[in-house]
């Protein structure tokens, strides 16, 4: 099977509000795939429906050959255990050291010694560079060494599939383009999937093999970093530029503000 995952003919609303609709898919083995597009055009929502946090209202997500919306509880959790997932605000327990955050999925998924957790932990924190702050709270370090502390706790039973959401928000330029390049990095040598949800495109492109772009709860375009640059799609456009003028608002659909303030009928 070549790919991973695979979304089909997906829909998912928040009572009657739709938020993917229609929603067609892939993410092959050993790729990184991004997923991009503007607030609330539903990237995150996608991650949590391959996590099977939410639950679709029609159609399948598929993880591995398994239906993940048609699993039990054991089943899930068993499926879980091979997904790594970098929250989009690090998600640190905040009273635990920046050792035990690490440590945690792997005494909590596995029956290693202390002695094997601790040289694991280890390795992963001088990945990402904080071998040396394995002591300290999450208070006591910066935002973005939290976040490199949350990718080494993503990794912590090397996952063959991993989701970033937002991995590159709050991080100086620098951290930036290392965890780019980490990020990269990690899914060749695990061999894993990577689904990288982000609005940074210069770094998404960088390191992606694929992307997609989705608007309304839709895919309105997909192709290669190459491919997307050079795109005459007004909504790829829009967004590569940063352009303020396209085919994606700025306001939340709804009234306008004349006709809040009752000036509707004057205009």
């Amino acid at each position: 099977m070549p790919n991973l995952v695979e979304i089909r003919d997906l829909h998912f609303s928040y009572d009657e509000r739709s938020i993917l609709s229609t929603l067609n898919m892939d993410f092959p083995r050993g790729k990184v795939i991004a997923v991009m597009g503007g607030s609330g055009s539903g990237k995150t929502t996608v991650l949590r429906l391959i996590g099977g946090q939410l639950q679709p209202q029609s159609g399948e997500v598929t993880v591995d050959g398994q239906i993940v919306n048609a699993m039990d509880t054991k089943a899930l959790y068993q499926m879980r255990r091979k997904m790594g997932m970098l929250f989009q605000h690090g998600a640190l327990f905040t009273d635990m050291s920046v050792f035990d955050n690490v440590a945690f999925p792997l005494r909590e998924h596995t029956n290693l010694s202390e002695e094997l957790i601790r040289d694991l932990v280890l390795m992963k924190l001088h990945t990402v560079g904080l071998r040396n702050a394995a002591q300290l709270k999450p208070a006591e370090i910066s935002g973005g060494m939290a976040r490199r502390v949350a990718l080494a706790r993503t990794i912590a039973l090397d996952p063959q599939l991993i989701m970033y959401d937002e991995p590159f928000a709050g991080l100086d330029p620098i951290s930036m383009g290392m965890t780019a390049n980490l990020i990269r990095k990690l899914n060749d040598a695990l061999g894993s999937t990577t689904i990288l949800v982000s609005h940074d495109v210069h770094e998404s492109f960088l390191i992606a093999d694929y992307v997609y772009f989705l608007s309304g709860g839709k895919v309105v375009a997909q192709g290669r970093p190459a491919e997307m640059m050079v795109s005459t799609d007004p909504y790829v456009k829009q967004f590569v530029n940063a352009e303020p003028d396209g085919p994606v608002p700025f306001h939340y659909p709804g009234t306008t503000l004349a006709d809040d303030l009752g000036l509707g009928a004057r205009a």
